[in-house]
């Protein structure tokens, strides 16, 4: 460990923000309980530093973001071929700090039986409230936790859609700190709507969640996809916000799974295989 930081999560890249919004200048951001300094030149050019180094920390330029490391990343940043479609519409849908653990954030991300109590007449609503069974798997070439299969009963699946519909979904964990959903998308039988978060750890129990869409809409605008999104997200932050223990549990008899939640069961088994730590709780009951 590395100023009681796991290897796992220290070798990982994190997004630090939208590039469109770093400004000229000295900024600055946080990552894993480190204070960076950001540095734009009038040119473009970026170098971040964390406190306490003298060299810049590796930079990548990805989906619209900046994304920076503290350790040695294995793998580059994921492949996301629909972010390099020319039809899409890119939505990054800004910033949302959370005190909450950067792990709940992606767990809950993946939860689709929290729908009709949390996101009612949107995202779910009563008397549909169960979670069909669908598949869950550990992709071990990939090192990826997928989650296939899975349907859910929506009245406004998504801000273009006009009736309820039975929304398909795919979810994929990337790193321990990002994930993307695959959705039904109501403009092309035959497409997905990509809706991805990214979780930017600022301290074990306080983050930083980047949304960002890649959708086949060309109706709706994008102050308005970005409203419908960050509603959402919002009414999230208020249950993660409230959710005890702060961080995330990885041993099993802490908490009581249902069969609903296969995809937070492997996505827990691989944090933990990972040897993840950060932003979990791995104390016994």
């Amino acid at each position: 460990m590395q100023n009681g930081i796991d290897k796992a999560s220290l070798d990982q890249w994190y997004v630090l923000d939208t590039e469109a919004v770093i400004p000229v200048g000295r900024s600055h951001n946080r990552l894993l309980g480190t204070d960076l300094t950001v540095v734009r030149q009038a040119d473009g050019a970026i170098e971040v530093f964390a406190e306490g180094r003298a060299e810049p920390l590796p930079l990548r330029h990805r989906f619209g973001f900046l994304w920076a490391t503290l350790g040695e990343p294995e793998r580059e940043i994921f492949s996301l071929p629909e972010a390099d479609e020319p039809d899409r519409r890119y939505v990054p849908c800004g910033v949302v700090t959370v005190k909450a653990s950067g792990l709940r954030i992606v767990e809950n991300f993946l939860d689709m039986a929290h729908f009709p109590f949390v996101h009612t007449d949107v995202l779910g609503a009563e008397p549909h409230t169960e979670v069909q069974s669908y598949d869950v798997e550990i992709r071990r070439e990939e090192d990826e936790v997928w989650a296939t299969n899975c349907t859910f009963f929506q009245p406004q699946a998504a801000l273009s859609a006009s009736d309820g519909i039975t929304t398909q979904y795919m979810y994929r964990v990337m790193t321990p700190f990002t994930t993307i959903l695959y959705k039904t998308c109501p403009n092309a039988t035959n497409r997905w709507d990509v809706i991805g978060l990214f979780v930017q750890p600022l301290d074990p129990g306080r983050c930083r969640a980047h949304p960002i869409m890649y959708l086949i809409d060309d109706v709706s605008t994008t102050t308005e996809l970005i409203h419908f999104q960050q509603m959402i997200f919002l009414q999230d932050r208020i249950i993660l916000e409230n959710q005890r223990p702060v961080l995330l549990p990885l041993e099993p008899r802490k908490e009581i799974p249902t069969r609903a939640d296969a995809s937070s069961i492997a996505y827990r088994r691989w944090l933990k295989e990972k040897g993840v730590t950060y932003g979990a709780s791995t104390v016994a009951a």
